[in-house]
This record gives C-alpha cells, structure tokens and sequence, in this order.
C-alpha cells in the first residue's frame, strides 16, 4: 500500500491543481527564456515562471506533507521565500549590468530608440 493511498481525495485534487499550476508557470517562464528576442525581454518571463512556479510546487508539497505526517510541514516556506526574494533580486542585477555594458559600448538597449519624451 503506498502512502498516497492514505490522502483523502479532496486534498489530493488540492495537491494536484496546486503543482500542476506551478509546473505551468514553470513551463511559461522557461518558453519565455528562449523564445524571446532580445536579452532585456528575457530577464521578466523566467523571474515570474521561477517564482510563482516553485510557489506552486511548494504548496502543494506543504499540504501534502503536513496531510501525511498529520504535523504542520512548514520548512518549505523557507525555500520559497528564498526563491521569492533571490530570483527577482538577481534578474534586477543582470539587467543594470547589461544595461551598464550596453551604454559603456555605445549600444542603444531596446525601448529607448527615438527622441526622449518629456515627462508630463
């Protein structure tokens, strides 16, 4: 007998919606990473994807866990705050740094062609 056998099947649908919505947003961000074109467009889709992605996963591996071991599982709270705030803050520093090296060579980075705009 396995012990999935043992979850009620509310909870399991619960478990399932809840990394089957991870592993999509996963999937998107991923897809973004390679489809998109330019270097700048590619740091949003896969900082979103990984976030919310593994938030998903990690619910659903929190309730699965604290259903089984009949004890609150919440060590995987840690994990997803570590994703939550390294995964953005590290695709903020790739994009100045690139922004950095595009100015330095003389590139005009993507969105910021044509006259300046005023600020109204």
């Amino acid at each position: 007998m396995s012990h999935l056998e043992q979850l009620p099947p509310v909870v399991a649908l619960l478990i399932a919606a809840f990394v089957a919505l991870g592993t999509i947003l996963t999937l998107l961000g991923t897809i973004g990473l390679v489809r998109l074109p330019s270097f700048y467009e590619r740091l949003h889709a896969p900082t979103l994807g990984t976030s919310w992605g593994a938030a998903g996963i990690l619910i659903g591996s929190m309730l699965m866990f604290s259903t089984l071991g009949s004890r609150l599982v919440i060590h995987e709270v840690f994990l997803g705050l570590l994703i939550m705030l390294t995964t953005p803050v590290t695709m903020m520093v790739l994009g100045r740094a690139a922004l950095h090296r595009d100015r330095a060579e003389g590139r005009t980075p993507p969105g910021t062609e044509g006259p300046e705009q005023p600020l109204k």
